[in-house]
C-alpha cells in the first residue's frame, strides 16, 4: 500500500516546474531521474524530503510561478529542446525555466501559453476536460456550406472521427473553428480530407485567454483576472489520466537508504 504522503515521481517533477508530466515520463524512461541516488522507473513514488534529481540537477518546487501568453510567429518550433534552432524557449528567453502548454505547428501562429506550473499544464492538456481552443483559418479555395457542415459534424482522421465542433465562415476563404481536441495537425488534416489546403492558421483563444491585439512575436504575463479564470476552469479537472489512476495502486516507492 502506498504511503498517503507519497506522490508519483512524474507528478513531483511537474509540480516542481521542471517540465510537464509527459516530458517527465520521457526523462524517467531514459534513466535520467533519481530519488536519493537511485535511478527510478515509471510508477515509482516519492516522499516529501526525498532528493529528486533530473540529469543530476536537484529539483525544487517553484515559488515564482510564471504564466505567459505568447503570439507565436510562423517558423518557431514548440519544443524545450534547445538544440533545435528556432525553439520557443530560446525565442522568449525568459529568466525562469518555462515550457509550453500544448503545441502549435511550426507553420502555424497565434496564442501559446507558457508556464512553469506543471500541475496546471497537465489539467489543461487532459482531453476529457473539454477546454476550448479557437482558431482562424484561411484555405486555398472558396468555402462551401457543405465544407462547414462536414467540418462541424466530424471528419475521419488518424483512425478516429473528430468530435463535433463549432465552425463559422468569416469570408470566402476564411473560417473560425473551436476545438476541444488536440489531435496532431488536426485542422490541417480535417481540411485535407475535404480536399482543402490550409494557407494560414492562427490560434486566437485558449479557454478564457484571448490573443487580442498582442503583436506577432510578443508575449505578456497573464492578468490576475485571466489567471483566476483559468484556475477556476481547471479546478474540477483531473490531471491524472484514467490509465495512470488505475495503475497508481501498483506504483512502488523507492526505499530510503
Amino acid at each position: 500500500m502506498n504511503h498517503p504522503d507519497s506522490i508519483r515521481i512524474n507528478k513531483a517533477i511537474s509540480d516542481s516546474g521542471y517540465c510537464s508530466r509527459r516530458q517527465a515520463d520521457t526523462l524517467i524512461e531514459a534513466g535520467h531521474v533519481t530519488i536519493n541516488g537511485e535511478v527510478v522507473t515509471l510508477g515509482d513514488r516519492a516522499m516529501p524530503g526525498d532528493d529528486i534529481r533530473v540529469k543530476g540537477e536537484s529539483i525544487q518546487k517553484k515559488e515564482n510561478l510564471v504564466y505567459i501568453a505568447l503570439n507565436k510567429p510562423v517558423g518557431i518550433t514548440c519544443t524545450t529542446d534547445r538544440r533545435i534552432p528556432g525553439n520557443v524557449v530560446d525565442f522568449i528567453n525568459h529568466k525562469e525555466r518555462i515550457f509550453h502548454v500544448g503545441r502549435l505547428d511550426k507553420p502555424s501562429e497565434g496564442l501559446l501559453l507558457m508556464t512553469n506550473d506543471g500541475d496546471i499544464v497537465n489539467k489543461i492538456l487532459r482531453a476529457g476536460n473539454k477546454h476550448e481552443k479557437e482558431y482562424v483559418v484561411r484555405v486555398n479555395r472558396p468555402i462551401t456550406r457543405d465544407f462547414i457542415k462536414r467540418m462541424s459534424n466530424g471528419v475521419p482522421i488518424l483512425d478516429t472521427v473528430t468530435k463535433k465542433c463549432e465552425v463559422e465562415q468569416l469570408s470566402r476563404f476564411v473560417f473560425r473553428i473551436v476545438l476541444v481536441q488536440g489531435l496532431n495537425r488536426q485542422i490541417r488534416r480535417m481540411c485535407e480530407y475535404l480536399d482543402y489546403q490550409v494557407v494560414s492558421l492562427k490560434r486566437t483563444r485558449i479557454m478564457n485567454i484571448q490573443l487580442g491585439n498582442l503583436k506577432t512575436g510578443e508575449w505578456r504575463d497573464l492578468t490576475k483576472e485571466e489567471l483566476s479564470g483559468l484556475q477556476n476552469a481547471v479546478a474540477s479537472s483531473t490531471n491524472i489520466p484514467q490509465a495512470e489512476r488505475e495503475k497508481s495502486t501498483g506504483g512502488k516507492r523507492r526505499k530510503r537508504k
